[in-house]
């Protein structure tokens, strides 16, 4: 596929291991295996059988038929929201705890944002008897209550980082230097696609199956496929089967915060520059000097100034069409469905559900909306918003 990372772990212009050297034994490590890995039979027998059983993969891709009928067009959820622990997140975190014990590491860190890849973290070193770390920024913490008790009632510890922002970057600073000083015994599980070499190809390659099943559930192909973005792994995933059948339009949606005219944004594509973050190559949001822009989205898992470096690649390339809606836009989404539907959606994916708003329609059009993940940790948002 003309879109896979190359030798050098680029995507185009995007990509790459910007790391101290102190990491480099633990990436090469990890680029030197995981693709082997990850084609191994008796890795892909086990990883397959989890994601049926545990899991309850494949995923329903669901006929909205009153929301069809509001916006005169054929409507599908993918139903991530449906997965175990509520996400997409465990596609990724159970891929890489089973690659950890072939690389015989017995403890891993994390770092989350809305806290789904943190619990989806905790919920596969439970299942594997692993310790589990996530580092997580005191705003989030505050913000995402349940999750924080999920991870420790999972057995994980949570630590809690008071630098910067407090939210999803500087928690993901923090991993980082945890990594440096446990080499030997350690695995960084990042949630999304983002950071150096191999890590996003590496999640890519795990999530995807929400773009298999997709194609394997429709009729035809879809005309539409729309997904959130923060760093981008569930619309990687939505998207990626579909890269090279360039009849269906791919649309990414970034969080526009308070509206991308203002200084509480977190729509890279839209207000990003070429840079480096997290040791990769991409677009993010950053002063004339280069210090990182703090960023800001009613959702926590979008609240990040960086994208991943295939999406910055995707977008370079236009194969992804990138857009950006509000937070009030995204409430105003999540309600509609849950009126509509009986659904409640993560904020994160009502992003998505929110940019159709924005398309025209034919009434042939089968759109697919990754429904990424559900909103029971957002409750104490919803129920602010509406008062």
């Amino acid at each position: 596929m003309k879109y896979d990372v190359d030798e050098q772990g680029f995507y185009g212009d995007f990509g790459g291991a910007f790391i101290p050297e102190m990491l480099h034994p633990n990436i090469q490590e990890l680029k030197s295996s995981y693709r082997k890995i990850l084609n191994d039979d008796a890795f892909k027998k086990e990883l397959s059988s989890l994601l049926k059983d545990y899991v309850g993969r494949p995923t329903p891709l669901y006929f909205a038929k009153r929301l069809s009928e509001h916006y005169g067009a054929n409507i599908y959820l993918k139903r991530e929201d449906l997965c175990h622990t509520g996400a997409h997140k465990i596609n990724n975190t159970l891929g890489q705890v089973l690659l950890a014990q072939r690389l015989n590491k017995s403890r891993i860190i994390a770092e989350t944002g809305a806290g789904q890849h943190g619990v989806a973290t905790a919920t596969a070193c439970a299942l594997k008897g692993l310790e589990c770390i996530v580092y997580m920024g005191a705003k989030d913490i505050e913000r995402q209550a349940p999750n924080v008790s999920r991870m420790k009632m999972l057995g994980a510890e949570v630590r809690p980082v008071h630098s910067g922002s407090k939210t999803l970057k500087d928690a993901t600073n923090e991993a980082i230097r945890d990594w440096i000083n446990n080499q030997d015994d350690t695995h960084y599980i990042i949630g999304s696609v983002v950071g150096p070499d191999p890590y996003p190809d590496l999640v890519t390659q795990l999530q995807a199956i929400i773009s298999e099943e997709i194609k394997n559930q429709m009729d035809g192909l879809p005309t539409h496929v729309v997904a959130c973005v923060g760093g981008g792994s569930n619309a990687i995933g939505a998207f990626y089967h579909f890269l090279e059948d360039e009849t269906v339009d791919l649309i990414g949606v970034e969080a526009g915060g308070l509206g991308v005219k203002t200084d509480k944004s977190a729509a890279t594509l839209a207000l990003g520059s070429r840079g480096v973050l997290h040791a990769s190559m991409s677009y993010l949001m950053q002063t004339s000097d280069g210090q990182v822009i703090e960023p800001h989205s009613i959702s926590a898992g979008l609240d990040y100034p960086g994208i991943g470096p295939l999406h910055a690649h995707l977008h370079d390339c236009k194969r992804v069409l990138y857009s950006n809606v509000t937070d009030q836009e995204a409430l105003d989404a999540a309600n509609r469905l849950m009126q509509l539907e009986g659904i409640i959606p993560a904020l994160e994916s009502s992003h998505a559900l929110a940019y159709l708003e924005k398309m025209t329609f034919n009434s042939t059009d089968k759109i697919v909306i990754n429904l990424s993940g559900r909103g029971d940790k957002d409750m104490s948002t919803y129920i602010n918003a509406a008062t």
